[in-house]
């Protein structure tokens, strides 16, 4: 069985993505990691290149700006950089440059490759999520957030990335997938709160039909507004993938945040309680089909 990692990347250091340590952190599962840089001006490219690891094939793709609304650039972007992966591939990992594995979840995530690598009933892989925000202590626990999504689809160039990376589809059709008992470490809501302001007005331009320079330009005293900003939050008690120590460890801003407060509506504060009675999500988008393989 082969495994091929993929990620896609531009500007990393300005806006700070733990892309690294993202690659780092699914290395020991594949067989060969692709990623796709847009250079840019930033020092991105040596950042990548900074990795030690006989396993990365660096490949350069340039960013079409004219199809950033909806974000959409990040799935054609997606799409060409899969066109990469060879022939005898198995699975692809496709890993986002704010997502990271902890290494506790490599056994269970090659077991289940092996277990369904030939079963054709299932096309992809589907795990859960934590998504932190503010700092590396707070994770998100609402509706706001997206519970589960596939990160491993079977080499078939039918399947492609859907509106902007969010998941796959083949052509409008869901994928078939089995839920597995691995978790993606979400740190995209991380960061020092200039950084934090930073990266979200640059993001934007990925969604926004024309971009506004107004809108973009921030003063040096700006920050985002954490405590605004969110709904429902729980204290993370657990481990930080070991990847991931080194830049936990350099944090130099401290915020903190009053998790008894949930800004709810009656109807998402009724929902709210419900997913936590019962573990399940009612009336939520779900972008795959589930199946037991």
């Amino acid at each position: 069985m082969k495994i091929t990692g993929v990620t896609i990347i531009k500007n990393a250091v300005k806006n700070d993505y733990p892309v690294v340590e993202a690659i780092t952190s699914i290395l020991p599962m594949v067989d060969e990691m692709i990623v796709s840089i847009d250079k840019g001006n930033d020092g991105t490219d040596e950042l990548i290149k900074s990795i030690a690891s006989d396993k990365i094939r660096i490949v350069y793709s340039t960013w079409d700006m004219a199809l950033k609304q909806g974000g959409r650039v990040y799935a054609i972007e997606t799409d060409k950089a899969i066109t990469h992966v060879s022939a005898d591939t198995d699975w692809i990992f496709y890993i986002q440059a704010d997502e990271v594995i902890h290494e506790k979840y490599h056994p269970v995530i090659t077991a289940a490759a092996e277990k369904y690598a030939t079963n054709k009933k299932v096309q992809g892989l589907l795990f859960k999520y934590l998504h932190f925000y503010a700092t590396y202590d707070y994770v998100g626990d609402s509706r706001k957030w997206y519970n589960y999504e596939i990160r491993m689809i079977k080499n078939d160039r039918r399947i492609t990335s859907y509106k902007d990376a969010q998941g796959f589809r083949m052509g409008d059709k869901k994928l078939d997938v089995v839920l597995i008992d691995a978790e993606v470490y979400h740190y995209g809501w991380v960061k020092e709160p200039h950084k934090m302001l930073q990266k979200q007005k640059n993001t934007d331009q990925y969604y926004l039909k024309k971009a506004d320079e107004n809108h973009m330009a921030i003063k040096s005293s700006e920050v985002y507004d954490f405590e605004k900003n969110y709904d429902s939050l729980r204290k993370f008690t657990g481990s930080h993938p070991s990847v991931m120590l080194q830049r936990i460890k350099r944090k130099n801003w401290q915020i903190e945040l009053d998790i008894s407060k949930k800004k709810f509506s009656l109807k998402q504060k009724l929902l709210f309680w419900f997913e936590k009675k019962t573990g399940k999500r009612l009336f939520d988008f779900k972008n795959y089909r589930r199946v037991k393989g």
